[in-house]
């Protein structure tokens, strides 16, 4: 996201827990990248009711009369999208996933994610040192749990990294490499979801392909991007959280380490924290389109304007999380956070992301109490290409 005030240093050299965040304030005009005007709105109450107020919509931004927000036709800004749906259409899709990632469903994956975990402790105990966390550990689990959760093969795990970079490139892809890489990855889900039509298994797919079919009038465009969505936006996350994380914690708040080792449940409200104060990528706008005039903080944000929700600043705005516990990892959070959205649109995946942390977070430093950063934090070298950012490497010791 672009706004007029955001301010230095550059961002892209700088780790995103240090990103600095304007204060919140009432909703005002701000632009989108290209430049287009857009509303920002950025205190915690405001950007809340823009996110659950359905008066703001995602699929007015695809209309014919809306500003382009990408030049690159990746997925994310694909109106068959999930997340770009609205009322019936948005509802109907989301049916089809019911139940598939409630913390019920969750809490039975646990054990296995847990096996995950210590295996990937196992091997890494056995590396040469230095190591990297982020090939050894950040980017294999939740690849792992992903591809286990829908039944992918090898093949398919070895190319999600590719689909990634495209599905959700930063633009710095060119349009026909992107729309090349889609053209592929939507041929690999629509086979996907034939084969589970075929022959079912124990797999989500399975489960989503069974749902669809029971609820009908799903277009399979939607279905084919809802598992593309699945497949990509399930490790990509994770990924991105795991290793920010752990830049975070080992660079910055080495003495949370010890407790965080020895203490589980100290780990989930650590996970909490970090996924509220340390944002995915550089772009902290989640974009809406008012559909009619709509009052906002005591301003009338005016039918057909686009607006930005900026959850970083709303994430910190002090009327609602006090500056003075907000770097406390281990303080349970005075409100929800808003880093996996909220209303409609509310993240589904964020029962599977918090267990994956908490249990990544609290394996690592109990196998590795001494666990330490071989590299300065300044010294990062950063995975781009995506609207995700994370270091592609983190060389460690113990």
């Amino acid at each position: 996201m672009t706004t007029t005030d955001h301010p230095e240093p550059a961002s892209s050299a700088v780790p995103l827990h240090c990103l600095r965040f304007a204060e919140a304030g009432p909703p005002r005009l701000a632009a989108l990248p290209g430049g287009a005007p857009a509303w920002l709105v950025s205190r915690h109450a405001d950007v809340r009711q823009v996110l659950s107020d359905p008066r703001f919509g995602r699929a007015l931004l695809y209309a014919a009369d809306a500003p382009a927000l990408s030049d690159v036709p990746d997925l994310v800004n694909s109106p068959d999208l999930m997340f770009n749906q609205d009322g019936a259409d948005h509802l109907r899709l989301r049916r089809t996933l019911r139940g598939a990632f409630t913390p019920r469903a969750v809490a039975r994956w646990r054990p296995w994610i847990a096996d995950i975990v210590a295996e990937l402790l196992d091997r890494l105990d056995g590396r040469e040192r230095p190591a990297d966390l982020v090939a050894e550990f950040t980017l294999p689990l939740p690849v792992a749990v992903i591809s286990r959760l829908m039944g992918l093969d090898e093949t398919a795990r070895s190319r999600l990294r590719h689909w990634s970079e495209h599905a959700f490139s930063d633009g710095s892809h060119s349009g026909e490499e992107v729309e090349s890489v889609l053209k592929e990855f939507g041929v690999f889900g629509a086979d996907l979801l034939a084969e589970r039509r075929r022959t079912p298994g124990d797999d989500l797919i399975s489960g989503l392909v069974a749902a669809a079919d029971a609820e009908g009038g799903v277009p399979e465009a939607q279905l084919v991007s809802l598992v593309c969505g699945l497949v990509v936006g399930g490790h990509d996350s994770t990924m991105t959280m795991l290793g920010n994380a752990l830049l975070y914690l080992l660079g910055e708040r080495p003495e949370v380490w010890s407790r965080l080792g020895a203490d589980e449940e100290a780990g989930g409200r650590v996970a909490d924290r970090i996924v509220h104060l340390i944002p995915l990528g550089d772009d902290r706008g989640s974009t809406r389109r008012a559909s009619a005039d709509v009052e906002v903080g005591g301003v009338t944000i005016p039918a057909g304007a686009v607006v930005l929700a900026d959850c970083g600043m709303a994430n910190r705005d002090p009327e609602v999380f006090p500056p003075h516990t907000l770097h406390d990892l281990f303080a349970p959070l005075e409100a929800p956070t808003l880093s996996f959205g909220a209303g409609a649109h509310y993240c589904l995946g964020v029962w599977l992301a918090r267990t994956e942390l908490q249990l990544a977070l609290h394996g690592l430093a109990a196998r590795f109490p001494g666990l330490r950063l071989e590299d300065p934090v300044d010294t990062v070298v950063w995975r781009t290409g995506t609207t995700s950012r994370s270091p592609r490497s983190l060389r460690v010791s113990w």
